[in-house]
């Protein structure tokens, strides 16, 4: 339990406290008079930085967009930033359930109701999967995707992450006071959080995340981008990258699951050459 809290900590209630110093000082990224959007009778918040092409944000799961505080200013600097508070994350309201493909799908009413003609993605963890499954959703839409720290499939897990995975229960949250305080501050429907535990678990327990039909619908650039540490198979994340018609995989060393709190100068700088680079080449 001891090593569940601490990755808890570490993972999702501190990240805030490892934003770079400038974003502390000038603003508090998930708490900046952010706007609302009404998707299947569910508020969504989200919150804009920059101008250029737009770059849709997607957080961690447990997450909201504070987790991305440290990527956010320099990314501003290049695109429109657009991040989302993910349904029952952060300050949006909770939806009925939760899944990969509602996360996809609340993303795709998104885009169209902030009428983009097309976007960037990008996602880390769970957001890493959403950010696939939009590509295979909206090949209208997305023009290139970073998938981080993602996996396909519950068994793409390690036998720690498949260890950690089993921790995250209620009793355990109830342990956690400094989780649950934050969490309920932010969140709309603060009575409800044993309803977003819940459904949390519900998603975690699918096999499958990102179908491989779903994988071989992506046409468009994909960075596969993960830390060598991760709590996902290495073997895994290749396996991914192998099935993208245009991937590119990046393998970032000494690095665990926490890469945009922890490095976050660095994966700004891998993501925007990617993005950046006009060349759309398959990595294969």
């Amino acid at each position: 339990m001891k090593q569940f809290m601490c990755y808890l900590a570490i993972g999702i209630l501190l990240a805030s406290c490892n934003k770079t110093e400038e974003a502390v000082k000038s603003v508090n990224y998930g708490s900046n008079n952010g706007k609302y959007l009404t998707i299947y009778g569910t508020k969504i918040y989200y919150e804009e930085y920059g101008n250029g092409v737009p770059l849709l944000l997607l957080h961690q799961g447990l997450g909201s967009i504070e987790n991305l505080s440290g990527i956010i200013p320099e990314l501003a600097r290049h695109f429109r930033v657009i991040a989302p508070d993910a349904p029952g994350h952060g300050r949006s309201e909770q939806a009925d359930s939760l899944s990969g493909d509602l996360l996809a799908d609340y993303c795709s009413v998104l885009i169209d109701q902030l009428h983009l003609d097309s976007a960037y993605v990008m996602g880390w963890s769970t957001g890493g999967n959403t950010a696939l499954l939009l590509a295979a959703n909206r090949t209208d839409k997305i023009k290139k995707v970073v998938s981080g720290a993602s996996n396909a499939r519950s068994s793409g897990l390690t036998e720690e992450g498949i260890a950690l995975k089993k921790e995250y229960t209620v009793e355990a949250v109830k342990e956690d006071k400094d989780w649950l305080k934050h969490y309920q501050s932010l969140n709309p429907q603060p009575d409800k959080w044993i309803k977003f535990w819940e459904d949390n678990q519900k998603m975690w327990s699918g096999e499958i995340k990102v179908s491989d039909d779903k994988l071989s619908r992506i046409a468009v650039p994909v960075l596969i981008i993960r830390g060598d540490r991760d709590m996902i198979k290495l073997e895994h994340s290749i396996d991914i990258f192998r099935s993208l018609k245009k991937g590119q995989l990046c393998i970032y060393p000494n690095m665990g699951h926490d890469m945009p709190e922890l490095k976050s100068e660095m994966l700004c700088k891998l993501v925007l050459d990617f993005l950046k680079e006009n060349k759309e080449e398959s990595g294969h």
